[in-house]
């Protein structure tokens, strides 16, 4: 068994960059122009979630628009807000990607937002970044089904087992515990103690390629450990 993941599986809003602020202000504009009211707390329930499925939610706060047309507008109004804000990276982000790839460990986006917005983001990494996009409309079942993670690690040609997934929501940690990934949890806007995350470490900031290596080498030591008592 190796001691290194293969790869390194990243989920994108608020786990590399910090986008879920321009989410929650287009998902509040947007139930705002059909008279209804979007709190905080609503906001977060969508945190991680597949985009048709958070339409729904925002159809029964009131918009009056097709699901595809909401994933539209929103998907539009979060770029904008990219393409005028700019795109605010999440802490040791980038340098994290930076260090795996220098020690020769691969990577893939896996996001719930549409491949347009993808990569809207990626192109304004300034290195090639990731192997492969795998998004929310790539797949038939959104996070927290293991699907989009197993797609990731098809294109890769890896196990998904020889994986590491990084994510910030209960969804995201469910999908990657569910794909049989190694999965760590850095905790954004919401909580994900219980989610089942193998890790859960406050941020991204100081850590390196060989943390995420120990993550890895040590759950597969308590894995085979537990299999073998």
């Amino acid at each position: 068994m190796s001691q290194k993941p293969r790869a390194v599986l990243w989920d994108m809003d608020g786990t590399l960059v910090d986008t879920e602020p321009y989410w929650m202000a287009a998902e509040t504009a947007l139930v705002d122009s059909f008279g209804g009211t979007w709190s905080h707390e609503q906001a977060l329930q969508l945190v991680g979630n597949g985009l048709l499925d958070s339409a729904v939610l925002l159809r029964a706060a009131g918009v009056d628009m097709d699901p595809d047309a909401i994933v539209d507008k929103l998907t539009d109004d979060v770029r904008t807000a990219l393409a005028t804000q700019g795109v605010p990276f999440r802490p040791g982000a980038k340098a994290m990607l930076r260090d795996l790839h220098a020690n020769g460990i691969r990577t893939a986006l896996v996001t719930m937002s549409l491949r347009r917005m993808a990569l809207s983001v990626v192109e304004l990494v300034e290195f090639d970044a990731f192997e492969h996009i795998v998004a929310g409309d790539d797949v038939e079942q959104p996070k927290p089904h293991p699907e989009p993670y197993l797609k990731a690690a098809g294109l890769l040609d890896i196990d998904i087992e020889d994986a590491v997934v990084i994510e910030d929501s209960v969804t995201g940690v469910r999908a990657g515990a569910a794909s049989g990934a190694v999965t760590l949890g850095v905790p954004h806007m919401v909580p994900l103690d219980g989610a089942g995350a193998h890790a859960l470490w406050s941020t991204l900031e100081d850590r390196t390629a060989h943390d995420i290596i120990d993550l890895y080498a040590s759950t597969k030591a308590a894995q085979t450990e537990g299999v073998l008592r």
